[in-house]
């Protein structure tokens, strides 16, 4: 099957095992290079309900790259084959003037035999996939389009913290952002508990880190709070039930619920989630797992705009920039699929 957000595969004993074999190449800040960073070369294909592709988009809005990058957006559902624009007139991307992502993978590989998965990055002139890495994508939004970043922009893998940004991303990556996978499509009870104790271990000791600390690493926003940000979003509507991570909600974790809701409410952040895209999409097209394909109503996710009192923590969010402006309107998130 061909989709980013958790397909799964199995391994020996019912464990997950995430295909993490992307398309390597990179834009880089090097006109010599065969992708060269350049304004309006490149169109960013993404879906709100992926977390993935949520990272890219909130990293994309706190730089401030949304002229140098445009934006397409794909449906929350799909079918087997790939992502789709149906949120688009006529069902095709506006820039692309695509149907589905597939196509811009096939048009640079036509027997391209993996997931056709977001984020992605396309070359608009000849309509072919660049990149699917998406690892790498938000490190290098970060770190090769410096000369168009908004005056500002944060710096989110600020060079003396690289060494700690990676290893704490890199475990949370194993034990969290596919942790919840891990549960999520175990094949056997062995390997759901396993994952199921990995990832809450992993939470606790995140809470442990961040009960003194308003961020990760250092005391501003970096690139590891966006990491870990996308799956605490999605852990109380999706992940506790429909996953079967049900040892605590996330609004039961005080620490953690106190720390995402401060990113949250920080610009770029909430007003980039979109919750009824992320229901619609894992509780629709996971049939293995939700065969009548029926979204739950709950949880009440108004309680994401409480107060959380870690400014008392200290840290400067934007470390010596400042916050994004108020997104675009065509790529403004409905205030009530958030709100």
């Amino acid at each position: 099957m061909s989709t980013d957000s958790g397909t799964p595969s199995y391994v020996e004993k019912g464990g997950f095992d995430r295909d993490t074999n992307y398309i390597e190449d990179r834009i880089t800040d090097d006109p010599s290079s065969r992708y060269p960073v350049e304004p309006g070369r490149y169109r960013l294909v993404v879906a709100r309900a992926c977390p993935w592709a949520n990272r890219a988009i909130i990293v994309r809005r706190l730089l401030g790259l949304e002229d140098a990058i445009s934006m397409g957006v794909c449906g929350p559902t799909h079918d087997k084959r790939s992502w789709t624009f149906d949120l688009d007139p006529d069902g095709l991307d506006p820039v692309l003037k695509i149907p589905r992502l597939q196509d811009a993978f096939l048009a640079r590989f036509p027997d391209y035999p993996r997931g056709i998965t977001v984020p992605a990055m396309v070359e608009v002139s000849t309509g072919e996939v660049v990149t699917n890495d998406y690892p790498q994508m938000t490190l290098d939004f970060s770190t090769e389009w410096t000369r168009y970043h908004r005056e500002g922009a944060p710096d989110l893998y600020p060079e003396a913290l690289r060494g700690e940004i990676d290893e704490v991303a890199e475990l949370i990556f194993h034990d969290v952002n596919n942790g919840v996978y891990k549960c999520g499509f175990a094949g056997s009870q062995s390997a759901y508990e396993k994952a199921y104790d990995a990832l809450f271990a992993r939470l606790d000791w995140l809470s442990d880190r961040l009960e003194n600390q308003r961020f990760l690493v250092g005391d501003t926003i970096t690139e590891a709070d966006v990491r870990l940000f996308t799956t605490l979003a999605r852990f109380d509507p999706v992940y506790h039930g429909h996953f079967k991570c049900n040892r605590s909600k996330l609004s039961e974790m005080p620490v953690l619920w106190a720390y995402a809701r401060d990113l949250f409410q920080t610009p770029g952040f909430g007003d980039t989630t979109d919750f009824v895209h992320i229901k619609s999409h894992y509780y629709e097209v996971h049939t293995d797992i939700n065969p009548t394909g029926i979204v739950p109503k709950g949880p009440d996710l108004s309680s994401w705009l409480s107060p959380h009192g870690r400014e008392a923590l200290g840290g400067r969010p934007f470390g010596d920039g400042t916050p994004p402006p108020p997104p675009k309107e065509s790529e403004t998130v409905p205030a009530e699929h958030w709100a």
